[in-house]
């Protein structure tokens, strides 16, 4: 049930974009023209170009060019890697660990909630609800304020919530520290929601311990308060918070005087929350890799982020792709798929002088092309 509580409030999101921006390199924001590409059978070069103001690779070449075949496992040459999952299949398994008995007690209003017995829930939980049970308050909170299997009814939601908060659940007060930032369905009172949202932080949950440490880099701007909210994003992380993952793998990079144990981190937390699906981290984590930030570079992967980030919309990564395909980083040149992907960043609004040279010197059976691609990418 606390998941459906670990939501990104608009409060989060707005804040996170203004304290914690990531610096773009100089590849992405100042292209340089570049010719058209004839397509064909060009190798892939896995290369950096001049334009983005990082060094050639050392010693590149291609994988396993000049390398003699590697010996395989069972010709007398390799030492054997023991019995894959194909010679295994029909052999007797161990037998499963035995489970230990439930001793708790059964939430049977949560379990018909879970099971999508709504209005069985709702008449399990509200008897215990107005007898000042909080998780059962939490619960009828929650179906009012979603409209499941009853009429929505914010505003007796945000009543509940306020009764389930004030009777100690961490859950509940996140949503109604929310409620009274934002003024919907109760009177505004920010001094109450910080102390609210911060109780909800200090008792575990993860959704209010990333909006209290948003609070505070709110309260104070500058690296003393990305340094007093860095705890409660720790925290939150490492509950799985995508937007705090987001918000630590910044701060460890850039902020002065950050643990270099921490900081040798920051690519990691950049990773985990794109492999959460954060679209801002897969564009941040496709340039790390591209430029070699916060460790070693890794263009095939580089761009396999970016294209990810830019296919889940992302208009920015979108740019950046195209500009990947015309110089054949980490991926061989395509010039139809470099202006596919300028044509839909720019149709967002994303000006880019450089790549309208590239798309103006194409054939016309290529532009064509690249438009019919990008109306199909649109249209799914």
């Amino acid at each position: 049930m606390l998941s459906r509580f670990l939501l990104r409030s608009s409060l989060a999101a707005t804040l996170l974009a203004a304290i914690v921006p990531t610096a773009l390199p100089s590849w992405a924001a100042q292209p340089t023209p570049q010719h058209p590409v004839e397509e064909g059978s060009a190798p892939k070069r896995g290369r950096i170009t001049p334009f983005n103001g990082a060094a050639p690779l050392e010693g590149a070449k291609e994988p396993n060019a000049g390398e003699p075949a590697r010996p395989k496992s069972g010709d007398g040459k390799a030492p054997s890697r023991g019995v894959n999952v194909i010679e295994r299949m029909g052999a007797e398994l161990p037998a499963l660990p035995e489970e230990k008995p439930f001793t708790g007690k059964v939430d049977e209003a949560y379990g018909a909630f879970q099971r999508g017995y709504y209005l069985t829930a709702m008449d399990l939980a509200l008897p215990r609800a107005q007898l000042g049970d909080p998780a059962a308050q939490t619960l009828v909170a929650s179906i009012l304020e979603q409209g499941l299997g009853v009429a929505r009814d914010p505003k007796e939601a945000a009543f509940w919530y306020g009764q389930a908060a004030g009777n100690g659940d961490p859950a509940a007060m996140f949503k109604y520290a929310l409620m009274l930032m934002e003024g919907r369905y109760v009177e505004r009172d920010r001094k109450k929601s910080e102390a609210l949202m911060k109780k909800a932080a200090d008792l575990g949950n993860a959704a209010a311990q990333f909006n209290y440490g948003q609070t505070l880099v709110a309260d104070m701007p500058g690296p003393r308060g990305l340094k007093a909210a860095m705890p409660y994003y720790e925290k939150s992380a490492e509950q799985g918070i995508a937007d705090a993952q987001y918000a630590l793998s910044q701060i460890y990079l850039n902020v002065e005087g950050i643990d270099e144990n921490k900081r040798a981190r920051s690519r990691e937390w950049l990773m985990r929350a794109a492999r959460a699906g954060y679209d801002t981290a897969q564009l941040d984590i496709a340039i790390w890799l591209i430029e070699g930030i916060a460790g070693d570079r890794n263009l095939d992967e580089g761009f396999a982020w970016m294209r990810r980030a830019a296919e889940g919309g992302n208009v920015v990564a979108q740019n950046r792709l195209s500009h990947l395909y015309v110089n054949a980083i980490g991926t061989r040149p395509d010039p139809v798929e470099a202006a596919k992907w300028y044509v839909l960043s720019r149709r967002a609004g994303l000006k880019d002088d450089s790549l309208e040279d590239f798309y103006l010197g194409l054939t016309e059976e290529q532009q064509k092309s690249a438009l019919a691609a990008a109306n199909k990418f649109r249209s799914s």
